[in-house]
């Protein structure tokens, strides 16, 4: 069931990487984050007097899980998923689901650090793969990425942006993983996250001005392109939250991050290419998802 519900958030991720692709064109990210935020605190809300009132045991409040579900909020959302758009919006959503791939390297050291799940040669051996993969997806200058020639600025940022995503994924998902094995909240512990992650948005902001003209100015396109990346970046948080309570936590968040499963063959079939996969980005791509898939079935 584990693998199951790592899946189904799998799907969510990769949903949200499409989505933000347009999204990031018809509306700045310092203002669509907003919405995004307040779509992860407002939707798992909504639904959670639904299973509250499903389910045959009480609400027992934890703050020791509460506050542990906040720093995942803090890290692998508002650190994470912020930098998750600027990678998007630089390299394209295909290069940018590789990056998001690669979470599991920062997860499986978090795991063992934090949690005591071993990390053996087998699984480092794999990681390198991954890694090696990693580097042959990344784009030369001139690529593409959504129609538009890469700059080496933007690859160079892109990647920056790419790495604090993977970190802050890998280790904010580690920690949730932790609060779900004392206090077993998945939707409440999402909102919990969500809302920690917006208090730290709401700290960051300095031109709220700025921002405010954005959202007046924003058309309805673009609304709800960011209200589906808020719908589904929810469901894929609670799901991934629901998948480390039945399984390893390095291993549930290998699962979630084969993103690349579902955004390449998009890339190529839907999107026409559009991001110009080479056999060179093509075979990084198959690299990382092989040793994803490997470390999965180990």
């Amino acid at each position: 069931m584990g693998v199951t519900f790592a899946l189904a958030a799998m799907l969510c991720f990769s949903a949200n990487i499409l989505f933000t692709r347009y999204a990031v064109t018809r509306l700045p990210v310092e203002a669509g984050f907003f919405i995004v935020l307040a779509t992860n605190i407002l939707f798992p809300a909504i639904l959670f007097p639904f299973e509250l009132a499903m389910r045959s045991a009480p609400l027992a409040w934890d703050w020791k899980g509460a506050g542990m579900f906040a720093i995942g909020g803090v890290i692998g959302t508002f650190l994470g998923r912020r930098f998750l758009f600027d990678a998007v919006r630089m390299l394209g959503p295909s290069r940018a689901s590789v990056f998001h791939s690669t979470a599991p390297a920062f997860a499986l050291v978090g795991a063992w650090l934090l949690a005591d799940e071993r990390l053996g040669f087998y699984e480092v051996g794999l990681m390198s793969v991954v890694w090696l993969g990693l580097w042959f997806t990344q784009p030369r200058a001139g690529s593409a990425a959504g129609g538009a020639p890469l700059s080496p600025t933007n690859v160079r940022k892109g990647m920056l942006a790419g790495l604090f995503t993977v970190a802050g994924f890998g280790i904010g998902n580690v920690v949730r993983g932790l609060a779900m094995r004392g206090w077993d909240e998945a939707i409440l512990g999402t909102v919990l996250s969500s809302s920690a992650a917006l208090a730290c948005q709401v700290v960051a902001t300095r031109d709220w001005g700025k921002i405010g003209a954005q959202l007046r100015g924003a058309n309805r396109v673009a609304v709800w392109l960011y209200l589906g990346c808020g719908v589904s970046t929810a469901l894929g948080s609670i799901f991934v939250a629901l998948a480390m309570k039945r399984m390893e936590i390095a291993l549930a968040v290998l699962v979630v991050h084969t993103t690349p499963l579902v955004i390449f063959p998009v890339s190529v079939f839907v999107l026409k290419n559009r991001e110009e996969l080479t056999p060179r980005t093509i075979l990084g791509a198959l690299m990382v998802l092989c040793g994803i898939a490997l470390l999965c079935f180990r």
